[in-house]
């Protein structure tokens, strides 16, 4: 067993707390690794030696850091399997899954490269009599982001790319649970031409999220997370004056309408509901079918197809559809909640609770469970399970499955499948959600739209990548300026009136 480090200016640094959370193989059971969980002294250390590197990058022309980025890209192509390879044996998804990961995180660094046109900011020429109104987009210094386990290399990406593109130093604090990628990520990016100092990565629990939240050299803070911790870390960053980012859990929605093709709707729900065993904020967890009709022919057809799931380890190759749980402790949250399902009432059409793998048995595998007939005050239908656990709520109505939708105190993501083009425009028009697919099962923007949910999913102002994020890690100055005329009348120009 290993013990991982923390990269602080430049280099691989073991920790110096003494302190240490265990990293698994999900597939196995076992320990494979110690992450070193830094002390407050620790990360305060390493923001100030972002601090000192900051003011050259700053000072850096946009173009150039754009060509950092362009290089970084073409790493990230070279080294994909590597990424994904490790990503898989601490997270446990699919390698398909993995390389996903990575590719969509990639194709922010690739959006970032249009920060020279990004960071323009606007003029006005003869605002008022001799005077000029401009405004510069400027970094904010230091930044800071908390990223989780379940995208270990596409949600650093999706902060730090845009934080140092705009000219800021980033500390990272990833998951605890699978921190080794992005140590390589920002190896990465200094092979890049990053220089040293400008993106750190602090691993460690609540102790280093206070720090970062406290520390007043930090500007910022983005977050990804469970919704009580968004709530935390944004409610005190706020009060301590920082700009702050935080999105929390979900539990995404798709309408299924009568009208809609069923064997179309089944495996979006197979893909959105069970893909990556579950771990994505923007996983569908409840389907909502339109009269019982429509409930019967849906369950029909998703029966079959999830009794064909293949579930094993990533080292299965392509021949596996999802993979592990990331912890002991998140399988027996998922099977906890599965059981109160049960309980309270919920039909369960598709029972994976023994769910036992060959060889694998100490491993954090969770076989697929689908619920029929699930009421909105179940456990189930309330909490974001996080699991391979789809649950399906009736709905007797478009205007009754509408208000699930609305009605439920997350709003990160919600779907409706449908030929009808009036209902899916009225749907997209009314919901209280912010990312909505029509047809489109799990509705994640591309990378340059901003991603982002509304509600309990979400807390503060800007959304992530797109746009947003160039406003989030810069602020504005604008300013006024007004030279004396040197010109006479008849156009001669009076050099002593410049003296």
């Amino acid at each position: 067993m290993k013990d991982l480090t923390h990269y602080i200016d430049g280099a691989r640094v073991p920790g110096q707390s003494g302190r240490f959370s265990d990293v698994y193989n999900p597939a196995t059971g076992e320990v494979q690794a110690r992450c070193p969980l830094a002390s407050k002294e620790e990360f305060d250390d390493a923001v100030q030696i972002a601090a000192k590197a900051q003011p050259a990058w700053c000072a850096t022309n946009p173009q150039k850091r754009a060509r950092v980025m362009m290089e970084f890209v073409r790493l990230l192509n070279r080294d994909m399997d590597k990424l994904a390879e490790t990503l898989s044996s601490e997270h446990g998804k699919t390698f398909p899954d993995a390389k996903g990961d990575v590719q969509r995180g990639l194709e922010v660094v690739e959006y970032c490269i249009g920060a020279p046109q990004l960071l323009k900011g606007e003029f006005t020429d003869s605002a008022g009599p001799g005077i000029d109104m401009y405004s510069m987009r400027q970094p904010l210094g230091v930044t800071g982001g908390i990223t989780p386990f379940n995208f270990p290399a596409m949600i650093p990406m999706w902060m730090f790319a845009p934080a140092l593109a705009c000219g800021n130093a980033f500390i990272l604090k990833p998951s605890e649970r699978d921190p080794s990628v992005p140590i390589m990520l920002a190896e990465l990016l200094e092979e890049a031409g990053l220089p040293k100092g400008l993106l750190q990565v602090v691993n460690g629990d609540k102790e280093a999220v206070d720090a970062m939240i406290d520390n007043d050299t930090v500007q910022s803070i983005g977050f990804v997370g469970s919704t009580p911790i968004a709530e935390y870390i944004y409610g005190r960053g706020c009060s301590n004056g920082k700009r702050v980012q935080c999105f929390g859990g979900a539990k995404n929605h798709m309408i299924v309408m009568p009208d809609a093709d069923m064997d179309q709707a089944a495996d979006a729900l197979i893909g959105a509901g069970y893909g990556a065993a579950g771990e994505r904020c923007m996983a569908i967890s409840v389907a909502v079918p339109v009269g019982d009709e429509t409930a019967d022919k849906l369950i029909e057809k998703l029966v079959p197809r999830i009794e064909k799931l293949k579930v094993g380890p990533y080292t299965a190759g392509d021949d596996v559809d999802y993979g592990p749980v990331v912890t002991a402790a998140a399988k027996e949250k998922i099977l906890g909640l599965i059981e109160s399902g049960v309980e309270q009432g919920a039909e369960l059409v598709v029972d994976g609770r023994d769910f036992k793998l060959q060889g694998y048995e100490d491993g954090f595998f969770v076989g697929p469970h689908l619920f029929d007939k699930v009421t909105p005050d179940m456990d189930i239908y309330r909490q974001e399970i996080f699991g391979p656990v789809l649950s399906t709520v009736r709905a007797k109505s478009y205007e009754e499955a509408l208000g699930l939708a609305m009605d439920h105190e997350m709003g990160n993501g919600t779907a409706i499948f449908t030929r009808d083009g009036d209902a899916a425009r009225d749907f997209a028009n009314r919901i209280n959600i912010g990312m909505v697919g029509v047809n489109v099962p799990i509705p994640v923007p591309l990378a340059y739209h901003t991603f982002g949910g509304w509600k309990k999913s979400a807390f503060g102002d800007l959304n992530q990548h797109g746009p947003d994020a160039f406003k989030f890690y810069t602020r504005t100055k604008t300013v006024t300026a007004r030279w004396p005329s040197g010109i006479k009348e008849g156009g001669e120009f009076n050099f002593k009136a410049m003296d």
